[in-house]
């Protein structure tokens, strides 16, 4: 089985510590950080299997998203044998909106 090394980019790495925050004042740190351990591990599962999500060149050329429980959107790229975590919107946030708005990562 092909394996893709998983990567995130710092604005993810940026999302996850933003949304870890969120959830721990709301519910605490137990839940936070359970909630940010699945994420991602259905991040890191991309590797092998990364053509999941949908495809949005209509944002970018290249950008896939893929939802996650129904509350977030995990935004990424797949150049050559990568994955790459590019944003992670949510509860709601227009991540087509965002995306179209911030320089390539």
């Amino acid at each position: 089985m092909k394996r893709f090394e998983v990567g995130f980019r710092p604005l993810a790495e940026a999302d996850l510590l933003a949304l870890y925050r969120r959830i721990a004042a709301a519910a605490g740190t137990e839940m936070a950080g359970a909630y940010i351990d699945r994420i991602e591990a259905a991040c890191l599962a991309l590797e092998t299997f990364p053509a999941r999500g949908t495809k949005r060149d209509d944002i970018r050329p290249g950008l896939r998203t893929m939802g996650f429980e129904r509350r977030a959107t995990i935004v990424f790229r797949i150049p050559r044998r990568a994955v790459l975590i590019v944003r992670l919107f949510h509860g709601g946030q227009d991540f087509a909106r965002a995306l179209r708005g911030e320089a390539e990562a």
